[in-house]
This record gives structure tokens, sequence and C-alpha cells, in this order.
């Protein structure tokens, strides 16, 4: 059966996007690989300690914020070509919050002298019980709670670094996906308060759905910078899912998300062109969370946010190995894992780099199609 003309025509207008943000990109990159050497933002072995492994001391030095290629183009494509007040501007909105978190902390692991460090709890309790002034003890009693949180999200960080912690970076993701979540809640109106249940149909489930929202936005973002951590591997994986979203788009209804979606293949195109091993640059905090978010406010104005963990299949496994890792460490007091994530597991366990990432750009293509045949049924 033929494609009804404006069908057709807004899918070779989705292809065209891909294509032009790919062109933008390639033009670009020459540019910012050379700023990045200039200014030497590049991996550093004081924070970053996958580079103690053997095969991966090599990296160091090698810039990061590789990210902002994509994030740059995404940007300009989009204001350009695909401006729409009700479904582009707030992707990008939340997209550049993400990223802007993730170049913060991207510079401070670069440029910081010393590490940041949180006070321990036992020397909170300590000051409670015995400070001189009783209006320090009253400070340090109300804000206990905060403490608490501090100490605690700790355990979800890779290293103590130089960067933003861990609370401080939740805090903002937090602050995006509530932006997101009151965005889709009062601005899209009542449509978009349903959830779409696969093979099931659509549940109104009211202001709901905004708590919901704040979790994805906050766990893809993560997911994907935890994922962020060989050559090619988060490049290749969101040009697989960003590809599939693009069609996803076209399919229900949503062209100009279907546009976004292809700008944002097409700039990852070109980034995997210079990220496949040895890279030439690197995705960075600015790249990852800023492409985590932009994924998952997609997929939720699309509707299909319970397929989300299938469409970013791989990084939400990553993420997991790292939760599993964690919590095998403090309550079974050993590591499940060799190293987290797992794509670092495989690695010590004799796969090479180059083994590793096209296994997992193969596994997370297998779940994509599987993704895109349930929200198609």
């Amino acid at each position: 059966m033929a494609l009804p003309p404006d069908s057709l025509s807004q899918l070779q207008t989705t292809i065209g996007f891909g294509l032009i943000s790919c062109v933008t990109a390639f033009i670009m990159a020459p540019a910012l690989i050379k700023f990045l050497y200039k200014c030497k933002i590049t991996r550093n072995p004081e924070y970053d300690a996958a580079l103690s492994l053997g095969a991966r001391k090599g990296k160091a030095g090698v810039p990061i914020m590789g990210g902002l290629l994509v994030i740059a183009t995404i940007i300009a494509v989009t204001f350009l070509f695909n401006w729409e007040r009700k479904f582009t501007w707030m992707p990008l909105f939340i997209m550049s919050i993400a990223a802007l978190l993730g170049g913060v902390d991207d510079l401070m692991n670069t440029f910081n002298k010393k590490k940041r460090r949180n006070r321990k709890l036992k020397h909170v309790f300590k000051l409670i019980r015995v400070h001189k002034s009783i209006w320090n003890r009253a400070w340090l009693i109300i804000t206990l709670p905060w403490s608490l949180f501090k100490r605690t999200s700790l355990w979800l960080g890779s290293h103590p670094g130089k960067g933003l912690h861990v609370h401080e970076r939740l805090v903002m993701q937090f602050t995006a996906g509530a932006i997101a979540a009151w965005w889709v809640y009062f601005k899209l109106g009542e449509h978009w308060q349903t959830i779409h249940i696969p093979f099931d149909g659509y549940v109104d489930i009211g202001w709901w759905i905004m708590p919901l929202i704040v979790l994805f936005v906050m766990a893809t973002a993560n997911a994907v910078n935890v994922a962020d951590g060989m050559d090619g591997l988060a490049g290749g994986s969101l040009i697989i899912t960003f590809s599939a979203l693009s069609l996803l788009s076209w399919v229900q209804g949503y062209p100009e998300i279907a546009y976004l979606n292809a700008t944002a293949t097409g700039a990852l195109i070109t980034y995997t062109y210079f990220n496949i091993k040895p890279a030439r640059f690197q995705m960075g905090d600015v790249g990852s969370l800023g492409l985590g978010a932009l994924l998952a406010i997609n997929v939720i104005v699309i509707n299909q946010m319970l397929l989300l963990p299938l469409l970013g299949f791989i990084f939400f496994a990553e993420l997991a190995s790292v939760i599993i890792q964690v919590a095998g460490r403090h309550l079974l007091g050993r590591r499940l894992f060799k190293m987290a994530p797992v794509h670092y597991h495989f690695e010590m366990r004799g796969w090479s780099e180059e083994k590793t990432v096209m296994r997992f750009w193969m596994v997370h293509a297998a779940f994509v199609l599987l993704a895109m045949w349930i929200a198609l049924y």
C-alpha cells in the first residue's frame, strides 16, 4: 500500500534533517577538536578510575566534551528549521539544562586543583554534641536530613572527583525533570495525562504522570552517562535509539519530534565517526547527560514511556550493573562484577574494547527492535 503524499513528504523531510545535521556537525568538528586540545579539556587519570586499566592508560589526555558537537548541532538545526513552540522548544530546553550541568562537571574535573569533599556524618553528629555555639548546633540538626542525603548519595558516585558531587547533580537533574513534568502536564493538555500500556491501551493517571516523568528523565540521563566509557559505545547505541525514535515519531504523527530525533541521529553519526577507537574526542558529561535527557523527554512526548527501558536497553543495563555492584558491596560485602559499569567487567575478563562495544551495539539493537514491534503492534 502506497503512503499518503503528506506522510511520504514528512518521512523525506525527516531523513533530510538527519543529513543536514550530519553535514553541519562534520563542518564544526575540526574546530571543536582543535579548541578542546588547545584548552586542554582532556581525560584526567586523577579522577578517572577507568584509566588505571592497562589497556586504557593510552586514553589519558584525550579531549572530553566532544558531546558539545552533538548538542550544538541539535540546537542550531532545530532553532533554524524546526522551531515549534508546542513540541520542540521544551525538549531543547531540558537538553540544554542537562548539558550545562554536565559541562560544568567536565570543566570542574579538568581544572579544579583540589578534590571537593563532604563532611562525614560522624563529624556532623560530633559537632551537634560538642559545638560551643547553640545556633550552629541547631543549624546542624535542622540540616541533618540534607547531610544524610549528601552522604548516602555518594554510594552512587564512581569517584570523589573534583567536579559536582552526586547530590548536586541529582538536585539539578530533579529540577530539569520537574520542569519537563510541568510542561507535559499543564501545557500539552489532558491527552498527555494518559500513559500508554503496551497491548492494552491508554490509562489516565492524572497528576501521577508528573513524578513518573521526573523519574524517567533523571534515570535516563544518568544511564547514558554511565554507559559513556568506551570509544563508540554511547554514540553508536544512541544512533540506534534515536533512529528508531525518528521512525516511531513519524508513524505516530509527531513530525516535529521525528525531525528532532533525526537531527540528533545525524549529529551522532558524525560524533561517532570521530569517537571510534582511537577516539579524537569523547562525549563527556555535557553530551551524555544532555542526550540522555533529550532521549527521555522525546519518548515521553510520543507516549511510549513504558518502552523507554527497551529503547534505551544498553544504558539501563549499564546503570543496573552499577546499582547491583553498590548493593553487593554494601549488603553482601563483596563485588558482584570485576568492575562496574558492566562494560568494564567484560573488558577485564579479556574482551577487547572493540568486541565489547560491537556486541553491546547488537544486543541493544535487538531490544530496540523489540520495542518498535511492541509500539507498532
